[in-house]
């Protein structure tokens, strides 16, 4: 594994999706480093990527609403249990559950297992809100996909929310997930 500052020195054989992140984030002058690492399914696999990067990995879920109209990407601590009647109740929507592949694929331009923030910037309609649990705040820096993956980065949320979320055209919403024992 090997941490870049920015972009990785060579781009070739990545994604578009993944290269079309490094421009964006370049161009809106936003400060990041790139680790590449093996294929991070999970969020069990995450962890040895949380501890090179020096960042925690935020979990991030893809759902929506039963008529698959509604469409929402929480960012919460990756060791916090989810439960999606806590956040029904706060964003005064209906039962919510994983939304599948076809709308990942179609609205954010990733696939599971690579769910993250930056899928934002390819959803031009605007149909994805952005719920961010407030425990994140807790942290200036986090950790997430660039759309693959295959390489995380480790970026200030501060900046996602202040820059690159007016930059793609959207908003977010604050929630308070508690991590109830099951």
């Amino acid at each position: 594994m090997e941490i870049f500052d920015g972009q990785p020195n060579n781009l070739t054989n990545r994604s578009e999706a993944e290269v079309n992140v490094y421009s964006l984030l370049h161009n809106l002058g936003i400060q990041y480093q790139t680790l590449g690492h093996e294929a991070a399914h999970a969020m069990e696999q995450c962890a040895e990527v949380e501890k090179v990067l020096g960042a925690p990995i935020c979990k991030n879920l893809f759902l929506c609403n039963r008529q698959q109209t509604q469409f929402y990407l929480v960012m919460l601590p990756g060791d916090k249990v989810f439960k999606t009647k806590q956040i029904t109740s706060q964003l005064g929507c209906a039962r919510l559950s994983f939304a599948g592949e076809e709308h990942m694929v179609n609205l954010l331009h990733i696939h599971p297992g690579a769910v993250s923030p930056m899928g934002l910037m390819n959803d031009t309609e605007k149909k994805v809100m952005l719920v961010i649990d407030k425990d994140l705040f807790n942290n200036d820096i986090f950790g997430c996909h660039p759309c693959v993956n295959t390489a995380s980065l480790k970026l200030s949320l501060k900046e996602l929310v202040e820059i690159f979320l007016p930059a793609v055209g959207h908003e977010h919403r604050v929630v308070e997930l508690v991590n109830e024992v099951e």
